[in-house]
């Protein structure tokens, strides 16, 4: 399930057009926060798309290949719940991630638990969410 794209190497401004990468949507509102994750995923080799609100991520996701969805759940338009219940709906093999600022409690939060992969609680080190990333991406 490898989406291509083309790998950077932002420290030296080179593309290699042959080598593919996996492709991750971040849908996030937060411009601090997806610049932030953005950066940290494109300097460990994927290759990041970011959108804003909710309207915009479901277009993008339906219309776009990508191998790995990070997803915030307070957005503006179609909330996160929401559009991580179209995409399993739609039966699409995308892994999901949620990142959000909000603790989720499994019991009263029963359909993220069960439609999403993982779930990252900001504030996140970059490292660590680098790292669950490369770990479901390895095993997909």
């Amino acid at each position: 399930m490898l989406a291509t794209g083309l790998q950077s190497d932002c420290s030296r401004g080179e593309y290699d057009a042959g080598k593919e990468v996996y492709r991750i949507l971040i849908v996030e509102d937060e411009p601090r926060i997806s610049a932030f994750m953005e950066k940290g995923l494109t300097r460990a080799g994927f290759s990041t798309s970011v959108v804003s609100d909710g309207n915009a991520a479901l277009d993008t996701i339906f219309r776009e290949k990508f191998d790995l969805l990070l997803l915030d759940l307070g957005l503006p338009g179609i909330n996160g719940r929401d559009i991580l219940r179209e995409v399993r709906l739609a039966g699409m093999d995308l892994i999901v991630i949620v990142v959000t600022a909000c603790s989720i409690d499994p019991q009263s939060n029963k359909m993220i638990y069960s439609y999403a992969d993982d779930v990252v609680t900001k504030p996140f080190l970059m490292r660590d969410l680098i790292e669950r990333v490369q770990s479901f991406l390895q095993h997909a």
